[in-house]
């Protein structure tokens, strides 16, 4: 028991943990404030659970996921095919899909995490980056949801819950130090991210015109394969030789990448060759694809290294869609023995959209009480320190 003068009265101080009342030494004015702060502790010690709904609608996948202090209880993602005969995202189609899958995926990610929608404490959105209709579509839904439930309602950077996906709580999956560096890879963004603390996040070099995953899907359309390509790419590449055929490197700066002119070389070669051999592509395709891979994922590690000489951490982590590439994950590997990296390369289904890694973000964010107002509203182009 603590005691507190108040006015020549003693009013006395009780929380639930003896360490805390002897640690505390608080002087109130009314017994209305002592009540207060004592509840308030009381509370904390009482540790409940927070549960924390993520949902996703950036592009062309639907996503919902609870998390409960920092561990997944699910994580639904429904897929929308409908896109692949288009040869890519059709915006209009995708944000109509969403309206479609959100109340079944919020609805199915809620019941297998085995809670009620009254026990959530937070709803968080992808704010931005991303396709402005599919945006608008998490956005309206997550509004309405926290102030129906009343409960707080926060913003998330879809590019940091890439990054800060390295943080969501499993057996055997160790999380990065900081300060560390991380390579975003994805069919939109392609950066080398020093990461300080959760959010404190400083780009020390992106692309200046392409991303890597638009250079696997061009590559494989010019190729001939359906979208998306850049799977089918690495899946062919698995059975070629990466030296059967060379292309050039562009030259940039040192932490920035180009894949622009990649394309376009990868391109004049394809004609020239099936200009000469009709059945170039069909009989020499795993050596293409083999050789495409090999030359890009030559170019990120080399801006690898090149971050690691600029900044000295060899805390290396990957993030995004292509961080699902087989080799990439598999050079990762080997540069914890050739350099002495350390490397955290993150769980299949934590590469590609989805809502754990926002619902993780918005944890973090929550930690910090972190909210956003209600008139928050959804952004096509956000960096990533944004």
């Amino acid at each position: 028991m603590l005691f507190s003068e108040s006015n020549a009265k003693i009013v006395p101080f009780y929380t639930k943990n003896d360490k805390i009342n002897k640690l505390l030494n608080f002087s109130f004015k009314k017994e209305r404030d002592n009540f207060l702060i004592v509840n308030f502790v009381n509370q904390i010690m009482d540790s409940k659970k927070i549960y924390i709904l993520g949902i996703e609608s950036s592009c062309d996948d639907t996503s919902a996921a609870v998390i409960c202090d920092g561990k997944v209880l699910s994580n639904i993602v429904a897929n929308q095919e409908i896109h692949a005969k288009y040869g890519g995202v059709v915006p209009e189609l995708a944000s109509r899909a969403h309206q479609q899958n959100i109340v079944p995926v919020v609805q199915q990610a809620i019941e297998q995490a085995g809670i009620t929608k009254e026990d959530l404490n937070a709803i968080c959105f992808t704010k931005g980056p991303g396709l402005m209709g599919s945006l608008l579509v998490g956005t309206s839904f997550a509004k309405s949801l926290a102030l129906g439930l009343q409960i707080p309602l926060i913003d998330v950077n879809h590019m940091q819950g890439h990054i800060l996906a390295h943080f969501i709580i499993e057996e055997n999956t160790p999380i990065p130090p900081f300060p560390f560096v991380c390579l975003t890879i994805s069919g939109g963004h392609t950066q080398i991210v020093k990461v300080s603390n959760h959010f404190e996040l400083e780009i020390l070099g992106e692309t200046i015109d392409d991303a890597v995953g638009e250079a696997f899907d061009k590559s494989a359309k010019i190729l001939g394969l359906p979208y998306p390509g850049g799977p089918l790419v690495d899946k062919y590449a698995q059975l070629g030789n990466p030296k059967a055929y060379s292309f050039t490197k562009p030259k940039v700066g040192d932490l920035d990448f180009s894949f622009s002119g990649l394309k376009t070389g990868i391109l004049y070669f394809m004609q020239k060759q099936v200009k000469e051999n009709p059945n170039f592509i069909e009989e020499n395709l795993n050596d293409i694809c083999a050789s495409i891979q090999h030359t890009i994922i030559e170019i990120l590690m080399d801006k690898l290294k090149n971050s690691v000489k600029q900044t000295g951490i060899k805390h290396i982590a990957i993030a995004g869609g292509v961080s699902a590439n087989s080799e990439i994950r598999k050079r990762l590997q080997l540069a914890q023995d050739h350099w002495g990296w350390t490397t955290y390369i993150p769980k299949f289904q934590y590469t590609t959209d989805n809502a754990a890694m926002i619902a993780i973000t918005g944890y973090l964010k929550y930690l910090n009480n972190d909210y956003a107002d209600i008139s928050v509203k959804a952004e096509a182009r956000l960096k990533v320190t944004e």
